[in-house]
């Protein structure tokens, strides 16, 4: 199963000031990701408020984004869901409309308790599309399931046909290295800490990854790969803590879904409000965001339309 080389984007989903999902920015978005040299998007996850999203709305983003993607811009669909018969729906239209893959995250509620629990779960939503390949999104800060990854990799390991590896959102980088050495690298661990692309890199993983701030700082994290591939160690330290620090800006104004949203605003493509239950920035905080961003030097390094 082909493995992704490069950075997946997980977007932000667009609304209209009355809530409404708006469609009209796609077609740019995808266009200015394109040009920072992200390789694709994973779309209707976290960063898109997926699961604040109806059953149509997610299908809706998914035909949008498909049909605005060029030629080798893979677009993976995150499907997970707390209805597991809806994830099954969402994942066979995925494969119906012609996307790259699928993938899902553990479900909130109910919590799986083990991992016997957690392939059962998986196995349900992969046979939608048979002939994609299904990540898990493995993000235990926002799903609550803490569960071991290497077992997870051992019990799901022949099961799910079309299983290809995890999105690994997590701290535990030695698990993730574990993981990446399963059977020689048999799956795609998929890194998912735009905070810590470089360590993994000397590990010898973050071939592929995928990100939320690549939204906006795409060319710095894409950079960090390039300088690596380059021989050039001390450029990818810079870039690494240059991103740590926009990671450190907007973990002040309520993180990626909430302050990184409103600074696609600040370089030119207006993502709308958040959904409820998120608390949507203020004119105020944008300002001081804004200057907080200008002390680092980020307009002048950030994805470029």
């Amino acid at each position: 199963m082909e493995k992704i080389n490069g950075l997946i984007n997980a977007p932000f989903t667009p609304f209209y000031p009355n809530g409404e999902v708006n469609l009209e920015p796609i077609d740019a978005y995808c266009k200015m990701l394109v040009k920072n040299g992200i390789v694709g998007v994973f779309i209707n996850g976290s960063s898109g408020e997926g699961y604040m999203l109806t059953e149509d709305e997610r299908k809706a983003l998914a035909e949008k984004w498909v049909s605005v993607a060029p030629e080798g811009f893979k677009v993976i669909v995150h499907v997970g869901s707390t209805c597991v018969k809806q994830s099954y729906n969402l994942a066979k239209h995925a494969q119906e409309i012609g996307a790259w893959g699928i993938g899902a995250m553990a479900s909130p509620f109910p919590k799986a308790g083990n991992v016997e629990v957690l392939v059962k779960y998986c196995e349900e939503i992969a046979c939608g599309a048979p002939n994609l390949p299904f990540y898990f999104y493995h993000i235990p800060a926002l799903s609550g399931v803490f569960l071991p990854m290497l077992p997870f990799l051992k019990a799901i390991d022949g099961r799910v046909p079309n299983f290809a590896g995890i999105k690994y959102t997590f701290e535990a980088m030695y698990e993730y290295n574990q993981c990446r050495l399963y059977k020689d690298g048999k799956f795609d661990m998929l890194h998912g800490q735009d905070e810590t692309i470089l360590p993994c890199l000397a590990m010898g993983g973050a071939q592929g990854g995928i990100g939320g701030t690549t939204n906006y700082n795409g060319r710095e994290l894409v950079g960090i790969l390039d300088a690596w591939k380059a021989g050039d160690l001390e450029l990818a330290r810079e870039r690494q803590n240059f991103s740590q620090e926009v990671i450190n800006v907007i973990c002040n104004y309520r993180g990626n879904i909430v302050g990184g949203k409103r600074i696609m605003k600040l370089i030119g493509l207006d993502m709308g409000p958040n959904r409820t239950p998120f608390q949507n920035m203020t004119d105020a905080e944008e300002q001081a965001m804004k200057a907080e961003l200008e002390a680092i030097n980020f307009f002048e390094r950030c994805n470029k339309f």
